[in-house]
Protein backbone atom coordinates (compact mmCIF):
# COMPACT_ATOMS: atom_id res chain seq x y z
CA UNK A 1 0.00 0.00 0.00
CA UNK A 2 1.60 3.03 -1.34
CA UNK A 3 0.65 6.18 1.10
CA UNK A 4 0.79 9.57 -0.77
CA UNK A 5 2.81 12.74 0.23
CA UNK A 6 -1.02 14.78 0.50
CA UNK A 7 -2.02 12.00 2.64
CA UNK A 8 0.79 12.13 4.93
CA UNK A 9 0.02 15.98 5.13
CA UNK A 10 -3.69 16.18 6.09
CA UNK A 11 -2.86 12.86 8.25
CA UNK A 12 -0.60 14.68 9.80
CA UNK A 13 -2.45 18.23 10.11
CA UNK A 14 -5.83 16.83 10.76
CA UNK A 15 -4.13 14.75 13.91
CA UNK A 16 -2.40 17.28 14.94
CA UNK A 17 -5.61 19.64 15.10
CA UNK A 18 -7.33 16.99 17.05
CA UNK A 19 -4.65 16.83 19.33
CA UNK A 20 -4.55 20.74 19.75
CA UNK A 21 -8.43 20.46 20.22
CA UNK A 22 -7.90 17.78 22.54
CA UNK A 23 -5.41 19.32 25.05
CA UNK A 24 -7.16 22.59 24.87
CA UNK A 25 -10.35 21.34 25.95
CA UNK A 26 -9.18 18.77 28.76
CA UNK A 27 -7.23 22.43 30.20
CA UNK A 28 -10.44 24.20 30.18
CA UNK A 29 -12.34 20.96 31.87
CA UNK A 30 -9.49 20.47 34.62
CA UNK A 31 -7.55 23.56 34.79
CA UNK A 32 -10.00 26.09 34.36
CA UNK A 33 -13.17 23.83 35.38
CA UNK A 34 -15.06 25.01 32.81
CA UNK A 35 -18.44 22.91 31.17
CA UNK A 36 -17.63 21.56 28.22
CA UNK A 37 -19.13 18.50 27.84
CA UNK A 38 -21.38 19.45 24.86
CA UNK A 39 -18.47 20.17 23.10
CA UNK A 40 -16.56 17.11 24.41
CA UNK A 41 -19.65 14.87 22.76
CA UNK A 42 -18.60 16.77 19.33
CA UNK A 43 -15.18 16.21 19.99
CA UNK A 44 -15.51 12.75 20.61
CA UNK A 45 -17.65 12.11 17.17
CA UNK A 46 -15.00 13.97 15.42
CA UNK A 47 -12.78 11.05 17.17
CA UNK A 48 -14.90 8.35 15.39
CA UNK A 49 -15.55 10.05 11.90
CA UNK A 50 -12.11 11.23 11.28
CA UNK A 51 -10.00 7.92 11.37
CA UNK A 52 -12.82 6.19 9.24
CA UNK A 53 -12.90 8.43 6.50
CA UNK A 54 -9.30 8.65 6.53
CA UNK A 55 -8.96 4.80 6.30
CA UNK A 56 -11.53 4.57 3.39
CA UNK A 57 -9.45 7.36 1.26
CA UNK A 58 -6.01 4.79 2.39
CA UNK A 59 -7.78 1.68 1.09
CA UNK A 60 -8.39 2.89 -2.08
CA UNK A 61 -11.21 4.05 -4.79
CA UNK A 62 -13.65 0.28 -4.27
CA UNK A 63 -13.54 1.27 -0.39
CA UNK A 64 -14.17 4.67 -1.00
CA UNK A 65 -16.79 4.62 -3.56
CA UNK A 66 -18.63 1.88 -1.45
CA UNK A 67 -18.24 4.17 1.85
CA UNK A 68 -19.47 6.71 -0.45
CA UNK A 69 -22.57 4.53 -1.16
CA UNK A 70 -23.15 3.93 2.81
CA UNK A 71 -23.26 7.57 3.42
CA UNK A 72 -25.97 8.42 0.63
CA UNK A 73 -27.77 5.64 1.95
CA UNK A 74 -28.04 6.85 5.15
CA UNK A 75 -28.92 9.89 4.48
CA UNK A 76 -31.47 9.26 2.50
CA UNK A 77 -32.80 6.83 4.77
CA UNK A 78 -32.86 9.75 7.70
CA UNK A 79 -34.53 12.20 5.08
CA UNK A 80 -37.45 9.74 3.81
CA UNK A 81 -37.90 9.12 7.82
CA UNK A 82 -38.47 12.95 8.54
CA UNK A 83 -39.88 13.57 5.81
CA UNK A 84 -42.60 10.64 5.77
CA UNK A 85 -41.95 9.83 2.38
CA UNK A 86 -40.67 6.26 4.02
CA UNK A 87 -44.64 5.87 3.58
CA UNK A 88 -44.23 5.37 0.06
CA UNK A 89 -42.26 2.30 -0.54
CA UNK A 90 -41.85 1.59 -4.07
CA UNK A 91 -40.87 5.94 -4.73
CA UNK A 92 -38.25 5.13 -2.12
CA UNK A 93 -37.46 1.66 -3.76
CA UNK A 94 -36.28 3.29 -7.08
CA UNK A 95 -34.03 6.37 -5.13
CA UNK A 96 -32.59 3.70 -3.17
CA UNK A 97 -32.04 1.83 -7.26
CA UNK A 98 -30.72 5.56 -8.58
CA UNK A 99 -28.32 5.85 -5.08
CA UNK A 100 -26.96 2.01 -5.99
CA UNK A 101 -27.02 3.03 -9.56
CA UNK A 102 -24.08 5.89 -9.19
CA UNK A 103 -21.80 3.57 -7.13
CA UNK A 104 -22.26 1.08 -9.66
CA UNK A 105 -21.33 3.75 -12.68
CA UNK A 106 -18.55 5.22 -10.79
CA UNK A 107 -16.96 1.75 -10.15
CA UNK A 108 -16.71 0.31 -13.79
CA UNK A 109 -14.84 1.21 -16.63
CA UNK A 110 -15.42 3.97 -19.19
CA UNK A 111 -14.14 2.30 -22.11
CA UNK A 112 -14.21 5.27 -24.82
CA UNK A 113 -11.28 6.90 -22.23
CA UNK A 114 -10.18 4.38 -20.64
CA UNK A 115 -11.12 5.66 -17.23
CA UNK A 116 -12.76 4.59 -14.39
CA UNK A 117 -16.02 5.98 -14.07
CA UNK A 118 -18.80 6.08 -16.83
CA UNK A 119 -19.17 9.56 -16.29
CA UNK A 120 -21.44 10.45 -19.33
CA UNK A 121 -23.86 7.64 -18.24
CA UNK A 122 -23.54 9.42 -14.48
CA UNK A 123 -24.56 13.11 -16.27
CA UNK A 124 -27.59 11.19 -17.47
CA UNK A 125 -28.69 8.67 -14.77
CA UNK A 126 -31.39 11.55 -13.65
CA UNK A 127 -33.28 11.37 -16.41
CA UNK A 128 -33.96 7.26 -15.85
CA UNK A 129 -34.30 7.88 -11.96
CA UNK A 130 -37.03 10.31 -12.58
CA UNK A 131 -38.87 8.10 -15.17
CA UNK A 132 -38.75 5.14 -12.45
CA UNK A 133 -40.06 7.75 -9.82
CA UNK A 134 -43.11 9.10 -11.71
CA UNK A 135 -44.23 5.85 -13.84
CA UNK A 136 -44.59 3.99 -9.98
CA UNK A 137 -47.41 6.22 -9.06
CA UNK A 138 -49.01 5.72 -12.55
CA UNK A 139 -48.57 2.06 -12.56
CA UNK A 140 -50.58 1.92 -9.64
CA UNK A 141 -52.80 4.02 -10.64
CA UNK A 142 -52.84 6.32 -8.08
CA UNK A 143 -53.29 10.83 -8.01
CA UNK A 144 -53.90 11.32 -4.61
CA UNK A 145 -50.36 12.91 -2.51
CA UNK A 146 -48.48 11.99 -5.51
CA UNK A 147 -47.47 15.32 -6.24
CA UNK A 148 -45.67 15.47 -2.69
CA UNK A 149 -44.26 12.06 -2.91
CA UNK A 150 -42.82 12.18 -6.14
CA UNK A 151 -41.06 15.62 -4.81
CA UNK A 152 -39.69 14.22 -2.15
CA UNK A 153 -38.37 11.01 -4.25
CA UNK A 154 -36.61 13.46 -6.97
CA UNK A 155 -35.05 15.75 -4.26
CA UNK A 156 -33.84 12.69 -2.08
CA UNK A 157 -32.22 10.93 -5.37
CA UNK A 158 -30.84 14.17 -6.60
CA UNK A 159 -29.23 15.11 -3.35
CA UNK A 160 -28.46 12.62 -1.72
CA UNK A 161 -27.56 10.09 -5.01
CA UNK A 162 -27.12 11.97 -7.50
CA UNK A 163 -25.18 15.51 -5.95
CA UNK A 164 -23.50 13.80 -3.26
CA UNK A 165 -22.46 11.42 -5.63
CA UNK A 166 -20.02 13.29 -7.30
CA UNK A 167 -17.68 12.62 -4.70
CA UNK A 168 -17.39 8.88 -5.99
CA UNK A 169 -16.24 9.78 -9.00
CA UNK A 170 -13.89 12.37 -7.86
CA UNK A 171 -11.89 9.48 -6.56
CA UNK A 172 -11.95 8.49 -10.30
CA UNK A 173 -9.59 11.76 -11.03
CA UNK A 174 -5.84 11.89 -11.63
CA UNK A 175 -5.38 13.97 -8.21
CA UNK A 176 -7.62 11.49 -6.22
CA UNK A 177 -6.18 12.14 -2.37
CA UNK A 178 -5.85 15.64 -3.71
CA UNK A 179 -9.28 16.58 -4.42
CA UNK A 180 -11.24 14.14 -1.58
CA UNK A 181 -8.58 15.60 1.11
CA UNK A 182 -8.73 18.90 0.30
CA UNK A 183 -13.07 19.32 -0.04
CA UNK A 184 -13.99 17.01 2.47
CA UNK A 185 -11.60 19.13 5.51
CA UNK A 186 -12.05 22.85 3.95
CA UNK A 187 -15.85 22.27 4.10
CA UNK A 188 -15.59 21.40 7.28
CA UNK A 189 -13.06 23.93 8.19
CA UNK A 190 -15.45 26.56 6.79
CA UNK A 191 -18.31 24.88 8.65
CA UNK A 192 -16.34 25.50 11.91
CA UNK A 193 -15.15 29.17 10.98
CA UNK A 194 -18.80 29.74 10.74
CA UNK A 195 -19.63 28.35 14.57
CA UNK A 196 -16.15 30.29 15.66
CA UNK A 197 -17.27 33.75 13.56
CA UNK A 198 -20.57 33.82 14.48
CA UNK A 199 -19.90 33.12 18.18
CA UNK A 200 -16.97 36.07 18.63
CA UNK A 201 -18.70 38.68 16.05
CA UNK A 202 -22.14 37.67 15.20
CA UNK A 203 -24.68 40.45 15.77
CA UNK A 204 -27.30 39.81 13.18
CA UNK A 205 -28.79 36.81 11.65
CA UNK A 206 -28.09 35.54 8.34
CA UNK A 207 -31.48 33.20 8.06
CA UNK A 208 -33.40 34.14 10.95
CA UNK A 209 -36.16 31.56 10.08
CA UNK A 210 -34.23 28.77 8.70
CA UNK A 211 -31.17 28.69 10.98
CA UNK A 212 -31.29 31.10 13.91
CA UNK A 213 -28.12 30.54 15.25
CA UNK A 214 -26.49 30.99 12.20
CA UNK A 215 -24.72 34.84 11.62
CA UNK A 216 -24.00 37.17 8.30
CA UNK A 217 -20.71 37.81 10.65
CA UNK A 218 -20.25 33.98 10.68
CA UNK A 219 -20.65 33.39 7.37
CA UNK A 220 -18.46 36.24 6.29
CA UNK A 221 -16.10 34.83 8.33
CA UNK A 222 -16.17 31.43 7.06
CA UNK A 223 -16.22 32.58 3.30
CA UNK A 224 -13.11 34.52 4.16
CA UNK A 225 -10.86 31.46 5.61
CA UNK A 226 -12.34 29.43 2.71
CA UNK A 227 -10.85 32.07 0.02
CA UNK A 228 -7.66 31.47 2.17
CA UNK A 229 -7.00 27.31 2.21
CA UNK A 230 -7.06 26.97 -1.44
CA UNK A 231 -4.10 29.24 -0.97
CA UNK A 232 -2.19 27.95 2.18
CA UNK A 233 -2.92 24.11 0.82
CA UNK A 234 -1.28 25.19 -2.93
CA UNK A 235 0.66 21.95 -2.68
CA UNK A 236 -2.18 19.87 -3.04
CA UNK A 237 -3.15 21.61 -6.59
CA UNK A 238 0.18 21.91 -8.61
CA UNK A 239 -1.91 22.28 -11.71
CA UNK A 240 -4.26 25.15 -10.46
CA UNK A 241 -3.89 28.53 -11.60
CA UNK A 242 -4.99 31.78 -9.51
CA UNK A 243 -8.46 31.69 -11.28
CA UNK A 244 -9.14 28.11 -10.10
CA UNK A 245 -7.84 29.01 -6.43
CA UNK A 246 -10.00 31.60 -6.31
CA UNK A 247 -13.01 29.74 -7.93
CA UNK A 248 -12.26 26.52 -5.01
CA UNK A 249 -12.27 29.21 -2.62
CA UNK A 250 -15.71 30.21 -3.69
CA UNK A 251 -17.38 27.17 -3.84
CA UNK A 252 -16.19 25.85 -0.45
CA UNK A 253 -17.25 29.16 0.92
CA UNK A 254 -20.48 29.33 -0.82
CA UNK A 255 -21.42 26.05 -1.16
CA UNK A 256 -21.03 24.49 1.57
CA UNK A 257 -23.25 27.23 3.58
CA UNK A 258 -25.82 26.38 0.98
CA UNK A 259 -26.06 22.94 1.37
CA UNK A 260 -25.80 23.43 5.24
CA UNK A 261 -28.92 25.74 4.82
CA UNK A 262 -31.21 23.78 2.23
CA UNK A 263 -31.00 21.01 5.28
CA UNK A 264 -31.82 23.45 7.56
CA UNK A 265 -34.39 24.93 5.99
CA UNK A 266 -36.01 21.16 5.55
CA UNK A 267 -35.49 20.19 9.26
CA UNK A 268 -36.89 23.62 10.33
CA UNK A 269 -40.09 22.60 7.75
CA UNK A 270 -40.48 19.51 9.75
CA UNK A 271 -40.23 20.55 13.07
CA UNK A 272 -36.96 18.89 14.03
CA UNK A 273 -33.45 19.89 15.16
CA UNK A 274 -31.06 16.76 14.15
CA UNK A 275 -31.83 14.58 11.19
CA UNK A 276 -30.88 11.40 13.50
CA UNK A 277 -28.71 10.32 16.33
CA UNK A 278 -26.61 8.11 15.03
CA UNK A 279 -22.82 10.38 15.59
CA UNK A 280 -22.65 11.44 18.86
CA UNK A 281 -22.60 15.31 19.07
CA UNK A 282 -23.22 16.10 15.63
CA UNK A 283 -26.81 14.07 14.72
CA UNK A 284 -27.31 12.01 11.94
CA UNK A 285 -25.12 11.46 9.04
CA UNK A 286 -27.21 13.53 6.91
CA UNK A 287 -26.48 16.76 9.52
CA UNK A 288 -22.68 15.76 9.22
CA UNK A 289 -22.80 15.57 5.02
CA UNK A 290 -25.17 18.66 4.39
CA UNK A 291 -22.20 21.25 3.65
CA UNK A 292 -20.90 18.85 1.30
CA UNK A 293 -24.08 18.14 -1.26
CA UNK A 294 -23.67 21.30 -3.12
CA UNK A 295 -19.93 22.16 -2.59
CA UNK A 296 -18.53 18.48 -4.12
CA UNK A 297 -20.62 18.82 -7.54
CA UNK A 298 -19.59 22.60 -7.97
CA UNK A 299 -15.88 21.47 -7.44
CA UNK A 300 -15.91 18.59 -9.21
CA UNK A 301 -17.41 20.25 -12.59
CA UNK A 302 -14.89 23.27 -11.66
CA UNK A 303 -11.82 21.19 -11.80
CA UNK A 304 -13.46 18.96 -15.05
CA UNK A 305 -14.17 22.13 -16.88
CA UNK A 306 -10.56 23.57 -16.90
CA UNK A 307 -8.87 20.16 -17.67
CA UNK A 308 -7.51 19.00 -14.08
CA UNK A 309 -9.46 16.49 -13.30
CA UNK A 310 -8.00 13.61 -15.70
CA UNK A 311 -4.64 13.79 -17.49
Amino acid sequence: MIISEIFRLYLGLIGGLLTVVGLILFVLSKAFHKDVSSIWNIYRGWLIMVPIFLIFVLLGRVVFIIGVLGLSIFSFIEFSQATQLNRSRWITYMVYIGIISVAVLALIRNPPTGFFGAYGMFMALPVYVIGLIVIVPILQNQHQGQLQAISLGVMGFIYFGWMFGHLSFLVDSSYADNYVLFIVFAVQIADISAYNFGKLFGRHKLRSNISPNKTLEGGIGALIVSLCLPWLFRATFPEFGPLQLVLTGLIVGVGSQLGDLTISLIKRDMGIKDMGTLIPGHGGVLDRIDSLIIAVPLFFHMTRYFGALYP
